[in-house]
């Protein structure tokens, strides 16, 4: 493997890090200062300089005005956003492109894809709770009816931007359970029922409900291996959001104890605190070389003893754990100073424990990964 990046994820890196330098991570009011979500919407004039950067279509072809670049760009691009808490769907609209690109049929290719990349149509993903492969575990049955049409039940929790976006991808499993479709589901439709949830860090989730959703053929991608696909993405593309933001998180602690002075001294230098912050900078570099393996596995194809899922799963066990170590050592670290709602400090914690547990917690995936293991041993 060569983990070199190539000039096209150089220029992508400097193109995020142009769009991100303005954004402020209190740039909303406090979860902590809320009873209900912290804005009705996500930042649209940061969705704007994204558009125009031309980083929502990194990964679609040139036919859609795209650059056609891989999960490894996505990833450094969705680092940077994580380093200032962007509150954009950067991640779920453009993996829901992506697989619509890879698996959809023509007709919605040609409709959604150019638009999605110029940032006028918002995609999103009913999946940040599932982890499983298996089909069957899926809370949203599809059915085709006699006309071809496929008719969706059943009410999946969690979705983010769901209230924003005009398409909700929605992974279903069918009525035989024998493989997984996704319904590209439009959020104003017959059998459409949203009801408001909020995360941990203060956005606006939505709890989906179909009851008898009918959703046309072409807007069903029911070919073997793409929710498999999206689920990767979606998780590999999660654990670059904990890599980003722990790294923002451990150069905020940085600052702090090189500045704060104890017995004439920053507290820096006291062996204590070093120790500390050395074992967190071991965690990011671990989750930094399981992330780049993982996206580097789905980008390529290349072989290996284990599926990708199994790279995929040891990034996401390093992000899970390795994000929460860092978060709850700054915390430690800042002392009192860092529970203060009017320092940033605070969001990144919940943030951070909203990615840990998003697409599974790391148990979850140490399963998933001993599953793989009995079914593909290693000589």
């Amino acid at each position: 493997m060569d983990f070199t990046f190539s000039e096209e994820h150089q220029a992508a890196v400097e193109a995020a890090k142009a769009v991100f330098a303005g954004v402020a991570p209190d740039g909303v009011p406090s979860p902590a200062r809320t009873t209900g979500a912290v804005a009705d919407d996500f930042d649209r004039t940061l969705w704007a300089r994204l558009a125009d950067a031309d980083l929502l279509s990194l990964l679609l072809d040139t036919e859609y005005g795209g650059a056609g670049l891989d999960a490894i760009a996505l990833c450094l691009v969705l680092r940077e956003s994580a380093k200032v808490l962007a509150r954009v769907p950067l991640l779920e609209s453009t993996a829901a492109a992506a697989t619509v690109q890879a698996y959809g049929s023509a007709e919605v290719k040609e409709e959604l894809l150019a638009r999605a990349g110029r940032g006028e149509l918002v995609l999103t993903v009913a999946a940040h709770g599932r982890t499983g492969h298996d089909p069957a575990e899926l809370a949203v049955v599809a059915r085709r009816d006699g006309d071809g049409t496929w008719v969706l039940d059943g009410m999946q929790t969690a979705v983010p931007w769901a209230y924003n976006a005009d398409f909700v991808l929605v992974p279903a499993h069918t009525d035989d359970s024998r493989h997984a479709v996704l319904a590209l589901v439009p959020r104003v439709h017959q059998g459409v029922v949203l009801a408001e949830q909020i995360s941990t860090t203060g956005e606006r989730l939505a709890q989906l409900r179909l009851e008898s959703a009918r959703i046309t053929a072409p807007y069903v991608l029911d070919t073997e291996g793409a929710w498999e696909w999206l689920r990767l993405l979606l998780t590999t593309g999660t654990c670059a959001l904990a890599l980003g933001l722990g790294d923002g998180v451990l150069r905020m602690t940085s600052d702090y104890t090189s500045k704060r002075e104890q017995f004439g001294y920053p507290i820096a230098t006291f062996q204590a605190v070093a120790v500390q912050a050395a074992d967190r900078y071991i965690d990011l570099r671990a989750m930094e070389a399981t992330l780049w393996q993982a996206a580097w596995r789905i980008s390529s194809g290349a072989g290996c003893a284990l599926p990708a899922a199994g790279d995929v799963a040891v990034a996401k066990i390093w992000a899970s754990e390795g994000v929460r170590r860092v978060v709850q050592t700054a915390q430690h670290l800042h002392g009192g100073f860092g529970a203060d709602t009017d320092y940033a400090l605070h969001r990144y914690h919940a943030w951070a424990k909203h990615l840990e547990l998003s697409l599974g917690p790391a148990a979850a995936h140490e399963e998933t990964l001993g599953d793989l293991l009995a079914a593909h041993p290693l000589a």
